[in-house]
């Protein structure tokens, strides 16, 4: 008879295919909207050089972390490995860039949810929209991770479909000179104010990690999931990007009507070729809603548990480390984060709070190479199912690239990145004078 699971343990119950459909999903709203602001930045080719490191970047860091996931198949991610290989400190330094990335990157899906909605039945207002996504996926997330990967599969298959809908409808009416014209308008600086906009391509895979502990076959499960969902997200990529650019040029999909950025990018080339009124374009939209949600859910999901685990080691309120004893899900986690999301949402600055995200993701980034590598050196016997290829050129490589796009971050968003290493300073001092090891 299988043992009752304690208040302590998460429902092991995810297969390959959902941690796929979870990789794939945490990422997804990338390819519909954020991404194009970069080529105000650099234009069509500062941004394609920033996205061809950042792609690099992510093949590397991903088959690294899965390393890092096989050997540590913990809920919290970066924060369990850092602790281990480093130490708390770094564990916790670890542990908040973590959460920043997961706790403020859902809201600003969440408002671009309610724009999307709002642009298919004005009558609703995109705050209450937002608000009323917030509530409905912390409910289906609280019911039970099994339900909450299935419907994440079914969504993220679905935004899939669409971009695969999208290229097919574009790509016949592809241009080259489009992907030429005015292709640097600033210069080679332009690729380095162009690299969050190419982050925001990939940002959020690494939340396969965080429900490692509810994998059925950790040890090899997350491999396939992890290495299947980078190779979907290179293509999509690439696809969507030629095929955006290629009906118009990059202006295109950049400036609206009015003169100011979009965050629609696929929908305004699908008008110039369907028309604004058509089936086609309509069917992006909605479909395109999917890919937003199928983004926010996942984040949603890999956030509570990266907040569990914060609360199971006493760096956060003991109540958010206690699993539902009834769903065996992290319950008070995802409340707790869906409160400060929500009030981050209630700012309305969605670039803002997209950009403390990146700042996030790049932190922990850095902080899963120099563990990877420490632990690789301080734990030669530790049982590693799965070994990154071509050691240490893949973690140092990815380890590179993601410090100089932080420097870049830094040097371009200099007051946010005031306001993120200041969080991650105070929240510190915090720990040192609150946290007791009992």
């Amino acid at each position: 008879m299988e043992p009752q699971q304690n208040t302590q343990s998460l429902k092991k119950s995810l297969t390959p295919l959902m941690l796929w459909g979870l990789g794939v999903g945490y990422v997804i709203s990338g390819m519909y909207f954020g991404w194009n602001l970069g080529l105000e930045k650099g234009g069509t080719l500062g941004l394609a050089i920033a996205t061809f490191f950042i792609i690099i970047l992510y093949v590397t860091f991903t088959f690294s972390y899965s390393e890092l996931a096989c050997a540590i198949p913990k809920a919290g991610g970066v924060f369990d490995y850092a602790g281990r290989a480093l130490g708390k400190d770094v564990g916790f330094i670890a542990g908040m860039a973590q959460n920043i990335e997961f706790i403020f990157a859902p809201p600003a899906i969440a408002f671009a949810i309610g724009a999307y909605f709002n642009l298919i039945f004005p009558q609703f207002d995109i705050l209450w929209v937002a608000i009323t996504v917030y509530v409905i996926f912390t409910l289906l997330n609280i019911y039970g991770v099994k339900a909450a990967a299935t419907f994440e599969l079914i969504v993220t298959l679905l935004a899939v479909i669409e971009l695969l809908i999208f290229a097919g409808v574009t790509l016949p009416h592809f241009q080259a000179e489009n992907l030429t014209r005015n292709a640097l308008p600033f210069g080679y600086t332009g690729v380095f104010a162009a690299l969050p906009f190419a982050i925001w391509f990939f940002l959020g895979i690494e939340g396969v990690a965080n429900v490692a502990e509810e994998t059925i076959n950790p040890q090899k499960d997350i491999l396939k999931g992890f290495g299947s969902a980078i190779i979907t997200l290179v293509v999509l990529c690439v696809l969507t990007f030629v095929a955006a650019i290629g009906v118009g040029g990059w202006e295109a999909i950049v400036y609206n009507s009015e003169g100011g950025t979009s965050d629609s990018p696929l929908p305004m080339a699908m008008a110039m070729i369907v028309g604004g009124n058509s089936l086609l374009f309509h069917m992006l939209l909605t479909v395109g809603l999917f890919g937003l949600v199928a983004s926010f859910h996942g984040l949603m999901l890999a956030g509570g548990r990266s907040t569990l685990e914060f609360g199971k080691a006493g760096y956060a309120p003991r109540f958010t480390g206690k699993v539902d004893p009834k769903f065996q899900t992290p319950a008070n986690a995802l409340l707790v984060n869906t409160a400060i999301g929500i009030i981050v949402l209630l700012t309305g600055k969605t670039t803002e709070i997209i950009t403390m995200a990146v700042f996030g993701a790049l932190t922990l980034y850095v902080i899963a190479m120099i563990s990877l590598i420490a632990l690789r050196k301080k734990e030669p016997q530790l049982e590693r199912p799965f070994r990154v290829p071509f050691y240490p050129l893949s973690p140092i490589l990815a380890l590179i690239i993601a410090v100089v796009s932080l420097i870049s971050m830094t040097y371009y968003n200099f007051d946010l990145a005031l306001i993120y290493f200041g969080l991650l300073v105070v929240s510190y001092l915090g720990f040192k004078i609150f946290y007791k090891n009992n």
